[in-house]
């Protein structure tokens, strides 16, 4: 009876190790977003809101790595031009990189001169 449950408790880690093991390994991969972001006029410095990290200047591809979607706030700023914000949806769904960028969703922003 011992051995049984010496030899069920083996089994059981096991399966648990094995399980872990394909977590790890393809069931969490990394997803991706893009967004092609576009000011008039051109040249706008993109802000984001979140971090207060700068992405580029517009026109830009972003992409963006993780899983699920993420609501993303940037501001435009050029100098001259009044700042303007706006939010939108990064949906990361596609297996790579490429497939991301090919399917970008388009945001647009437009600064109004001082």
């Amino acid at each position: 009876m011992q051995k049984n449950l010496t030899r069920r408790a083996r089994n059981i880690v096991l399966a648990l190790s094995g399980a872990a093991v394909l977590l790890a390994s393809g069931c969490a991969s990394t997803h991706y977003g893009a967004a092609d972001i576009n000011s008039v006029p051109e040249g706008a410095d993109i802000i984001n809101l979140k971090d207060n990290t700068n992405l580029g200047r517009t026109p830009a591809q972003i992409v963006w790595r993780g899983t699920g979607s993420e609501k993303v706030t940037v501001q435009f700023q050029k100098n001259g031009y009044h700042s303007t914000i706006t939010s939108f949806w990064v949906n990361k769904r596609h297996g790579s990189e490429e497939a991301a960028r090919a399917n970008a969703i388009d945001v647009y922003g437009e600064l109004e001169q001082e």
